[in-house]
This record gives structure tokens, sequence and C-alpha cells, in this order.
């Protein structure tokens, strides 16, 4: 299946740019795009896209707004975040309030491509190095564990805080599989589990709450 990309930017540049190194894809179509959070949300709505590919820092209304506003309102899309700082306290906002990940604006055509199927498959784009240290490196910008956290916590089993933890860390679930010696499928099992108890969309928020509630240690 084609998916269905909109890229909200402010530069007219990265838009063009970034919509003809997809539409070079066989399996990515870019089917919109729009200048600001508020433009965005109106978008998401009428073109229902897969992967929103979101600028943080724009006019009218920001990035972070757009992406909490986006996923309340649509549970299917997903929210890919695009910075020009691999350390911006926004970006942490950002996969806090419901993004699934984020890409450099200096991404080549390749890693961008990943990123926009990662996402559009339902994983967290959490393996790049640089998005470890930055989950890390914020987490300790949040507030004191919440009790919330803490008490959902208590409701997983030890095998599915394990695995939190392993996903906290950016491993995948084959990683996880091999780490832990047991099947894959299995680990998708507890994947799905933890997302259900917890409350959480998908590995990203599993990540970003693995480290407030202190299952993590940053760094």
């Amino acid at each position: 299946m084609t998916i269905r990309v909109l890229i909200v930017d402010d530069q007219m540049m990265v838009r063009e740019g970034f919509s003809v190194l997809l539409n070079a894809m066989p399996d990515i179509e870019v089917v919109g795009e729009a200048v600001d959070g508020r433009e965005a949300i109106t978008q998401v709505a009428a073109l229902r896209p897969d992967v929103v590919l979101m600028d943080i820092r724009m006019p009218v209304l920001n990035g972070l707004e757009a992406t909490r506003e986006i996923v309340a309102a649509d549970a299917d899309a997903k929210v890919l975040v695009l910075t020009t700082f691999d350390l911006d306290e926004y970006v942490y906002q950002a996969l806090r309030a419901g993004a699934s990940g984020f890409l450099l604006k200096d991404a080549s055509a390749r890693q961008l491509a990943d990123g926009v199927r990662v996402v559009a498959s339902g994983e967290a784009l959490l393996a790049p190095s640089v998005t470890k240290r930055l989950i890390a490196e914020f987490s300790k910008l949040a507030e004191s564990p919440r009790v919330g956290d803490r008490t959902q916590v208590g409701e997983l089993t030890d095998r599915e805080t394990e695995v939190l933890i392993l996903i906290a860390q950016g491993l995948s679930n084959a990683e996880i599989a091999e780490r832990l010696v047991i099947a894959e499928s299995t680990i998708k099992t507890h994947v799905s589990r933890i997302l259900v108890k917890l409350g959480l969309r998908d590995r990203t928020q599993a990540a970003v709450f693995a480290y407030e509630a202190r299952l993590v240690t940053p760094g």
C-alpha cells in the first residue's frame, strides 16, 4: 500500500525538497502540504494522511500544539517531527504529546523515506542513537515521577516491565527477543499488552513513560 504523507513546514524550499524526495519513492505519495500548525490540523482532517512530517517552529500554531491536537483527533495519523537541532527541547515535548519519532532536516533521502516507513508501520523511530540521547537528555527536564505513573507500572507483570525498559533503551522486537531468549511473536504480545495497560499510543510514548516513571535512568 502507498503511504500517504502530509508535509508541514513554513519554508517553501523545505516542503518542495521533501516532496520531490518522497514522491520519487514507489511506495510513498505526498498528498498535501501545510505552512503552519493550524493549516496542518485542517489538512489532516481533509486528507487523512498516514504520516505527518511536522516542523516544530512555525507561525500561527507551532508543531508542538498541532501534534497534540492531531493525535487527539485522529488516532491513525502518525506524526514524525522535523527539526534543525539534534537537541531541541521542543522535540521531547512533541514526543510526550504523541509524536512517533523525529528526524533532523539534513537527513538523507533514504533516511527520510525509511523514517516515514517505520512510523507508518506503527513502530517508533527510536533506533538512531541521537533519538535515544535526546529522550534521555530531556527526560531530565520532566517533572518528578507522577503518582499515576508508579501506580500504572504496578499493573505490569515483571516480564512486561522488563520489555518496557528494553523498549526505552531503543531495542527492536527482534533485539528484545534475542536478549530475553524468547520468540519475537511473544514480544509483540507483551508490547501490545503494555500499551493497553498504560493507555499509550505507541512505542515512543512507552519509552517516554519509562523515563518519566524512572524505570530507566537518563544518560
